[in-house]
């Protein structure tokens, strides 16, 4: 089946953590619902939705900049690739930022 001992460890985490991780929350105590203003969980929807999405454009325009500059480098100096992987997963932290701010948004 799976031959490679980490794509099995992988595997097998990623498996275990999307069986756990649902079965957590839903075996936590239902809490009383607060009724909320309907425009009022709209409002914070969509901010949260824009939240994320302009953060994660931004990052993928980010990407797309480093990852033709970082093709160029690396045809002139192939030594350059540890540098150019490190700056490309830079932007991925805005996204990051955009997502913590969503949920902060709907906490």
């Amino acid at each position: 089946m799976i031959k490679n001992k980490l794509a099995r460890m992988v595997f097998g985490s990623t498996f275990l953590t999307s069986m756990i991780v649902p079965a957590i929350a839903l075996a936590q105590a239902a809490e009383p619902t607060v009724q909320v203003d309907p425009k009022v969980g709209i409002a914070k929807a969509a901010s949260a939705a824009v939240a994320m999405s302009v953060s994660a454009m931004s990052a993928g325009y980010a990407q797309a900049k480093i990852g033709a500059a970082g093709a160029g480098t690396l045809a002139e100096r192939p030594e350059a690739g540890t540098n150019i992987i490190v700056l490309q997963a830079l932007p991925e932290i805005i996204v990051l930022l955009g997502f913590v701010i969503a949920f902060m948004i709907n906490a």
